[in-house]
């Protein structure tokens, strides 16, 4: 069977590895990036870490696997009735059977000069920028940015806010900056932090974030920014170091596409008990208007069943309808402390932060050899040595 998946995040590489064990089937993974982003990493590499936990090259994903062809170009057009893809490079694919794992993008809800101003922690290029700016403020000026301003308070705003200030200031005792006064301020417009999570939680790790010295202000709501300030309900933050870690929505490419898809309110795509649009086209992960979808541990899971019914398709054997499996969620907030919560249960500090370790090495595993795994997961234990990143001139945002 001829296999096209779009698409190199969790969904689309593990259906291909998933897949690749048949050898029967020919697997085409089209993607615009070279690596597999690991992003429950990034939040880790954007405050010091090494650069090996959030990006793994698909030549090392894919070795030995010689089923498993990888393109690199960004689809634009799709054609279900020709069963074509179309790619900015102007080539034309067609498949047997297509997989569409595109993710989710930044959105910025049209925010006056947040697209221009902030800095956000999603691709490499952003958190090298993010980091000449800090590095900037620290190794040539020798002083700190009036506020650290992140925006967002979903399980990367969070992360990132925790860490964020101890980064700082291993960075200050690195370049013998004597200044003292480090701002974090995490603003979230809804009621309460992490709103997904239960209230519990949500108190449990203010609580934690205050504790390391994060100013938390909820209901408040991001108005405008410029290169020096940010407006958040009427009141002006001086800071040239606003991230943004709120607000995606689905890839472009389905409303740019909509005449082929039905598109649910938010914007995610309606597909069948099977997760298909049509028998020779699924949409998976995120982009799939599924329980739970936006969390990497759904993607996983995505994959895993077309593959599986897929095998059963091409078998002739009666295929599993879709079963939405509600996964934990463990969200770090600073060294050896997290908060875990799943069917119910709330438990935070050391032992939620070695599941969370755990947690991190198995979604390695689920991509890597063993061995391989075991060497991404010990990088987020290590600080990169990236002095040598100009500090002139950040790159504009």
């Amino acid at each position: 069977m001829n296999i096209t998946i779009v698409g190199g995040g969790f969904g689309g590489v593990k259906a291909a590895l998933e897949l690749a064990k048949d050898d029967r089937n020919q697997i085409t993974l089209i993607t615009d990036k070279p690596d597999f982003q690991y992003y429950p990493g990034l939040y880790s590499t954007a405050t010091g870490h090494r650069r090996l936990q959030s990006w793994v090259p698909l030549g090392i994903i894919f070795a030995g696997k010689s089923n498993i062809r990888v393109t690199l170009d960004k689809v634009t057009k799709i054609d279900p009735a020709a069963k074509t893809l179309t790619g900015v490079s102007g080539v034309t694919y067609k498949y047997q059977k297509c997989i569409m794992a595109l993710g989710v993008v930044t959105t910025y809800f049209g925010i006056k000069g947040l697209d221009m101003y902030a800095y956000g922690i999603k691709s490499a290029d952003e958190i090298k920028r993010l980091k000449q700016q800090i590095y900037t403020d620290v190794a040539e000026h020798h002083k700190l940015d009036k506020h650290y301003v992140i925006v967002g308070a979903g399980p990367t705003g969070v992360e990132l806010a925790a860490s964020l200030g101890v980064y700082i200031k291993f960075l200050c005792k690195r370049f013998n900056v004597r200044d003292n006064k480090l701002c974090v301020d995490l603003i979230e417009a809804a009621p309460r932090i992490l709103p997904r999570m239960s209230e519990n939680a949500s108190k449990k790790v203010e609580k934690r974030l205050k504790e390391l010295g994060v100013d938390v202000q909820t209901g408040k709501v991001v108005e405008s920014a410029t290169a020096e300030d940010l407006v958040v309900s009427g009141k002006h933050i001086s800071s040239h170091t606003v991230i943004w870690t709120s607000g995606v929505t689905n890839n472009p490419f389905y409303a740019d596409n909509a005449k082929h898809f039905t598109l649910a309110k938010n914007g995610r795509v309606e597909v069948d008990e099977y997760m298909r649009v049509n028998n020779d086209l699924y949409v998976i992960g995120d982009n799939a208007n599924t329980p739970h979808a936006g969390l990497s541990q759904t993607a996983l899971h995505d994959g895993i069943y077309v593959a599986d019914n897929l095998k059963k398709q091409h078998e002739s054997t009666k295929q599993k309808p879709y079963k939405a499996v509600k996964p934990p969620v463990v969200v770090p907030v600073g060294l050896g402390w997290a908060v875990l919560e799943w069917h119910g249960i709330v438990l935070s500090g050391r032992l939620a932060s070695m599941i969370r370790r755990a947690a991190d090495f198995i979604g390695y595993n689920d991509i890597l050899p063993l061995g391989h795994a075991l060497g991404v997961w010990r990088a987020s234990y290590e600080m990169e040595d990236e002095y040598s990143v100009s500090t002139n001139n950040p790159s504009p945002r």
